[in-house]
């Protein structure tokens, strides 16, 4: 099975898809699925482009509306994760996974989705710690501070991963692991990116919850994303034992290191996205304590049996099925040959495969569950009193302001152009 990578995709889906069937042309290869590590912006129409984080001069709907509305339909199976500037009212629909449009699914805030026999697990948004033992209480339409939060990854969905026993094949996170630096070329890294030495020093480059999910997990392979670099590592989690290889990748210019193809084995196909059984047993365990508000999960109310929730759900799949939810638009598709629509909905619809699977599980629906106030009081005075709302500072990775004008280039790229930042299997560690 091939299976190609992209690092941050921007909302560029038709120049990403035209590389690889360029590839698949002069290479005269197949590419069974695309992964995508984050920044994927699903925005379907205007409305959703007030949830995306990035200044409003840049804000732009690009090319997934197109695959969204069926105008385009995806030449690969295409899974991806959510990062840090994503449409992020469209992604709490589909918070526990689902189709974002045909061929194209989201994995959820955290997942496990297999594809054939391959098992893929991610985790969406990027570590802030002054957020991650909170729980999901930003609620639509978001303010200026919810805008930047509804990303950052909360200890509940790291929580859920970590129960995972049975082995992943590969895993998604936005940003890197931290501590990841030391299995590569860190000279060369800095050659690059000379700023990121001083949190590398810090130890602050990077996600502690993801290296502790690289170290529970210990997948053969992690991809990542976010700094708009590439960078390859090794991890080596014990002495002739289990090996990770790591790569990081660039976003989707020309010229830039965006794209990896990698070869794995597979039983034989045809290869389709399939609900994962242990996963939807950890879900089904842990639905009741998904914390939304301020307060973090209380575990002590789980109280299923996580055994009995694996008999359960291997049950309903046998009488069933493994396929995902099929797919349901919920929001008006942009139009470019009419002005911007007036009376979009400002508030949180409810996705039917999201009521589907839940339904499927015999579980509660919680997402758009108000909690008592949402007052900017409940917030505490520790995390307020810092909060900032300067996008050069936190979330944008500090190369982006001087780069992100490079999004007017690649509108004319030409697939042959961007097909020097394909990089293939030679290039992951050994």
């Amino acid at each position: 099975m091939r299976i190609a990578v992209e690092g941050c995709m921007h909302g560029d889906l038709d120049n990403v898809y035209a590389t690889l069937l360029h590839l698949q042309e002069v290479q005269n290869i197949k590419i069974d699925l695309l992964l995508c590590c984050g920044d994927f912006q699903a925005v379907r129409n205007e409305k959703d482009l007030e949830s995306l984080n990035v200044p409003p001069k840049y804000r732009s709907m690009n090319s997934f509306w197109k695959y969204y509305s069926g105008e385009k339909v995806a030449p690969f199976p295409t899974i991806f994760i959510g990062g840090n500037h994503e449409a992020s009212n469209y992604l709490w629909e589909l918070y526990y996974g689902g189709w974002a449009a045909p061929q194209i699914y989201f994995l959820g805030f955290a997942g496990v989705i297999k594809f054939g026999n391959i098992r893929i697990g991610g985790l969406s948004g990027i570590y802030k710690s002054h957020h991650y033992n909170m729980g999901h209480y930003e609620k639509l339409p978001y303010n200026q501070r919810d805008i930047r939060s509804i990303y950052h990854v909360r200890e509940y969905d790291v929580h859920k991963l970590l129960q995972i026993e049975e082995p992943i094949d590969i895993f998604l996170s936005h940003d890197w692991p931290v501590g990841i630096t030391d299995g590569g070329d860190l000279k060369a890294l800095l050659r690059q990116k000379p700023f990121f030495e001083q949190e590398i020093q810090e130890g602050t480059l990077g996600s502690k919850p993801a290296a502790e999910l690289l170290g529970k997990l210990r997948p053969p392979y992690w991809f990542s994303a976010h700094l708009h670099c590439k960078f390859a590592a090794l991890v080596q989690h014990e002495k002739g034992g289990h090996s990770t290889k790591f790569l990081a990748l660039d976003k989707c210019l020309p010229g830039r290191k965006f794209l990896q193809v990698i070869e794995i084995e597979s039983g034989p196909g045809p290869h389709e996205l399939q609900l994962d059984e242990e996963w939807l047993a950890i879900t089904t365990k842990y639905n009741a304590v998904l914390p939304l508000t301020i307060r973090s999960a209380n575990y002590n109310n789980a109280h299923l049996d996580i055994e009995q929730c694996r008999q359960f759900v291997r049950n309903k799949l046998r009488a069933r099925g493994p396929r995902p939810f099929e797919f349901v638009q919920t929001a008006p598709c942009y139009n470019p040959s009419q002005p911007v629509a007036d009376g979009l909905f400002h508030g949180f619809y409810k996705n039917p495969q999201t009521e589907g699977l839940l339904q499927f599980l015999e579980l509660d629906y919680l997402l758009n569950k108000m909690p008592e106030s949402r007052e900017p009081a409940a917030i505490p005075a520790s995390f307020a009193s810092g909060c900032s709302f300067d996008y050069d500072i936190e979330d944008i990775p500090i190369d982006d302001v001087d780069d992100v004008d490079d999004t007017d280039d690649l509108k004319e790229a030409d697939p042959e152009d961007a097909e020097e930042g394909i990089i293939l299997t030679s290039d992951l560690p050994n």
